[in-house]
């Protein structure tokens, strides 16, 4: 049978394993520009192969050939990697400490709820 969580555990849990989006866009775009990013790499890869093969057409000689493999590897292709979200509690320490610097929260408030929210993160 599995064992009950306490709401505190609930709450640590949720600290460490929620995600939020902190590159600063709109959560609903990622669904598109996530497949754009992807595409978009691919597509100038492709582009760009076309292009130096395309060079290379002709009568079919050696030298011609390795010159088109040549110029084909000589740069690295284009790529994009996804990056995680960030974990609930960082955001969430990020938010209070950007408010006590600009004087909107009282820095004794803020500590406090730094302290309890490092508190919580803790095992």
């Amino acid at each position: 049978m599995k064992r009950r969580k306490s709401p505190q555990e609930k709450k640590r849990l949720s600290y460490t394993k929620d995600r939020r989006n902190d590159y600063g866009e709109n959560d609903k775009s990622s669904r598109k520009s996530i497949r754009r990013n992807k595409r978009t790499p691919h597509r100038a890869n492709r582009h760009r192969d076309h292009q130096v093969l395309e060079a290379a057409r002709g009568a079919a000689d050696e030298q011609s050939g390795e010159a088109a493999e040549e110029r084909l590897y000589a740069r690295r292709p284009k790529r994009w990697k996804k990056v995680r979200d960030a974990p609930l509690g960082e955001i969430l320490l990020g938010r209070i400490e950007r408010r006590v610097k600009r004087g909107i929260h009282d820095s004794g408030t803020g500590r406090k709820r730094i302290r309890r929210i490092r508190r919580r993160q803790k095992v």
